[in-house]
């Protein structure tokens, strides 16, 4: 799970105007996982081409970027790569809630029920290799690069952020913060209406944008304190401590000195043993694995650009989208990218 600091951190909208010329480092697999959930049939059934191949987070990525794109923003994802010992657990945590996920349904679908279908369809998500490696190869032919971080595609991210080599990190995830990414933008590819499950109410979901420096002045807190806030309340690495919300965690997490201190009042007053040792969890927060990237090597990635032929031969002939709308929405990302000046890391991140 990821740790929930909605209603703690500093936050704003964002006007997409705002990203003009600023290099975002986004959370890969986090923002797949978000077009794969969301962009699906009535039924909660992804695309799919004519083979049978996934293509929900084909279609996020080719048309959500070129709008990004248009402003003037300049996306560089970041995949995950091996996930740590931490996550373990929560993965297999995960696949369990999605094999309960996958029951639920197919029950409603038996039913006819096709709005509780598509809700309990989001939770079936799996990312898998063919997924993974489709996704990377529309990015290279829309000249979108990509980072292979060594372990958790966030740490990666926050640190570039951190360095300075990236205006921010796009991510829906609040641990982003726990890394201490500087800003952190959401909802950068799924802004829109959004129709709230089992309720004919709709909502707006908007950019926005969160400051690392602003929360911690905000909320009295160090970096470290946030993070113990966030192990309170849970995080992808570890469970939460049952019954304490956000102002709760907040309110242990300034009175605490150290994480030992931590795991003592957490033992004393709520009976509750954390299931691993959060050492290790404030230390990968803290100092995540990452691979340095120089400046250079950033600059040759933004320098690629989108090939006309290779979107359209992908899209459409290896995964049946429309041709017409795969040509106009291409020779729109080659019109934007092909009028940009080269710049430097130093234009971008200004």
């Amino acid at each position: 799970m990821a740790v929930d600091l909605g209603k703690l951190v500093s936050k704003r909208k964002l006007d997409l105007a705002e990203l003009s010329n600023k290099v975002i480092a986004v959370d890969a697999y986090n923002v797949l996982y978000q077009f794969l959930s969301i962009i699906r049939g009535p039924d909660g059934t992804p695309l799919k081409d004519s083979q049978g191949h996934v293509t929900s987070h084909l279609s996020g990525i080719f048309y959500r970027n070129i709008e990004l794109i248009g402003y003037g923003a300049r996306p560089i994802y970041v995949f995950d790569g091996l996930p740590s010992v931490l996550k373990q657990k929560t993965i297999q945590a995960r696949m369990k809630r999605k094999e309960e996920a996958q029951k639920a349904m197919e029950e409603a679908l038996q039913k006819g029920q096709m709005e509780e279908a598509r809700m309990y369809a989001q939770g079936t998500v799996r990312m898998t290799d063919e997924i993974i490696a489709s996704a990377k190869r529309l990015l290279e032919n829309m000249g979108i690069p990509y980072i292979n971080a060594p372990s958790e595609g966030e740490g990666q991210a926050s640190y570039l952020c951190r360095k300075g080599q990236v205006y921010a990190v796009a991510s829906q995830d609040y641990d982003t913060m726990l890394f201490g990414a500087p800003l952190v933008t959401r909802n950068l590819t799924i802004s829109g209406r959004r129709k709230l499950p089992k309720k004919n109410i709709y909502i707006n979901v908007d950019p926005e944008i969160m400051n690392f420096d602003d929360t911690l002045a905000g909320l009295g807190v160090n970096h470290k304190q946030l993070i113990w806030l966030g192990i309170l309340l849970g995080t992808d690495f570890n469970e939460g401590v049952p019954k304490v919300g956000p102002k709760t965690a907040l309110k242990i997490a300034k009175e605490t000195k150290s994480i030992d201190d931590l795991i003592k009042y957490v033992r004393e007053k709520y009976n509750y043993e954390f299931e691993l040792d959060i050492h290790e969890v404030e230390d990968l927060f803290l100092n995540p694995e990452v691979k340095e990237i120089s400046n250079h090597e950033l600059d040759v990635m933004l320098k690629a650009r989108p090939d006309r032929d290779r979107i359209i031969k992908f899209m459409c002939d290896e995964h049946d989208f429309s041709e017409e709308r795969v040509v106009k929405y291409a020779d729109k990302l080659v019109e934007v990218r092909g009028s940009t000046r080269q710049k430097g890391m130093g234009d971008w991140i200004k």
